[in-house]
């Protein structure tokens, strides 16, 4: 049985949506957000990344930061940008990026499913990056980014936010610079909003696609609230947090790719040898890059040349779902053994390119002095639910999600 329920969302007023909503923090660095603030005294980037109204070199997780957040925070409702709605209610969030629709369901989901592990994780989280959005919730007094979840479909979920969307006007519609559309309805129908609640009671699961830092901070303040409050009744606002809920149907996973610096002292020549103890490997004979098309098999430019390669019988064990992931296969195989980087997460020798940049910057990054790089197959929801499903660990930098949910058009405050 999980838990998904209406909150009274703190938001913008509709005329200055688009100049709230910003990309969430963890997608760029603090001179990136000075100048895509620039100009935009209502970016959330204001509060999200508060270090770009303290002076250059501020250090990014000390006092000052944090309390500037959350003072921008309420300046935005202040000044009358942001408001609170009346009652609490459900939010259908559409995103239409290159004619794909994902349209997820805004509520709040529990921090006992989470503990619970109701809410299912496949990724491991670090305990620094914790540290600072434990802060910043803890002094906005606020969820002010969304987790990403996920759910397997639920027909009568669907028919209800269809229908919604279809009978009423949204209250929010623009895109955004990089071509997305961004479409909110409010649903403040106490008794469709009750019933979905009931539904959602139904589902036995629900998984993080993105966001795991984010919601492991919400359920660690959540901790400290309960600590504070000891005759909590599990009812207050700190005991769940802020989510956009997706129908696992409607999603898609771009592919992560990987960029090598070096061939760990071996000529091209013998490169390709050892690589096809584990591989079949071919030159690609199509035109431009080369794009896995299958499970199981990457493109590999070397130099100035793209392969495809497949991962021979009995490289992997096929009932493994981490094992058996491509990312896994190609670590296993070839970039562990033969490369010798044995801790991704680390090594500053591989680096990792999201699908959404495509397949050029592969070509840049080699053209530009990396020795290698990889294009991937991307990591299916399927795969990532059968991880989770079995309490394992997906591989680092396997899965890129697009287009990215905004930060800035619903904040769930914590009292």
């Amino acid at each position: 049985m999980a838990v998904f329920k209406p909150f009274k969302a703190l938001r913008p007023v509709a005329r200055y949506a688009s100049q709230v909503a910003a990309l969430p923090y963890d997608v760029m660095n603090s001179e990136e957000a000075r100048v895509m603030a620039e100009g935009k005294p209502y970016s959330f980037l204001h509060v999200d990344k508060a270090e770009i109204d303290l002076p250059a070199g501020t250090d990014l997780y000390s006092d000052a930061v944090y309390e500037k957040a959350a003072e921008n925070l309420k300046r935005l409702e202040t000044d009358g940008v942001c408001k609170s709605d009346a009652k609490p209610c459900f939010y259908i969030y559409r995103q239409i990026m290159n004619s794909r629709a994902q349209t997820g369901l805004v509520g709040c989901a529990s921090v006992d499913d989470y503990i619970g592990n109701v809410i299912k994780k496949h990724e491991l989280t670090r305990a620094d990056k914790e540290a600072d959005r434990i802060r910043h919730v803890d002094e906005c007094d606020a969820n002010t980014g969304p987790i990403f979840l996920c759910y397997r479909s639920e027909k009568v979920i669907h028919d209800a936010m269809e229908s919604w969307q279809k009978q009423h006007a949204p209250v929010y519609d623009f895109t955004t610079d990089d071509g997305v559309e961004h479409t909110v309805w409010v649903i403040d129908d106490d008794a469709l909003n009750a019933s979905l609640c009931e539904r959602f009671e139904k589902v036995d699961s629900f998984y993080i696609a993105d966001g795991h830092h984010r919601a492991a901070s919400a359920v660690k303040v959540a901790g400290k609230r309960r600590e504070q409050k000891p005759d909590y009744d599990g009812t207050e606002e700190f005991n769940f947090f802020l989510a956009v809920l997706f129908e696992s149907d409607c999603l898609a996973i771009m592919d992560y790719n990987r960029v090598i610096a070096d061939l760990n002292g071996m000529s091209e020549a013998q490169f390709l040898q050892k690589i096809s103890e584990k591989f079949e490997v071919e030159r690609y004979a199509g035109e431009g890059q080369c794009r896995p098309e299958k499970a199981h098999s990457f493109g590999m430019l070397l130099g100035r040349s793209w392969y495809l390669i497949t991962a021979k019988d009995g490289t992997y064990p096929q009932g493994d779902p981490v094992e058996s992931l491509d990312v896994s296969i190609l670590q296993n195989n070839l970039i562990s053994p033969v490369l010798g980087i044995a801790d991704p997460r680390t090594d500053k020798r591989i680096d990792f390119v999201g699908g959404i940049r495509g397949l050029g910057e592969l070509e840049k990054r080699v053209n530009g002095g990396m020795a290698l790089a990889f294009s991937m197959y991307p990591t299916t929801l399927d795969e990532l639910m059968a991880i989770a499903d079995a309490r394992k660990v997906m591989p680092p930098k396997s899965t890129w999600f697009e287009p990215k949910l905004l930060s800035g058009l619903f904040i769930h405050k914590l009292k």
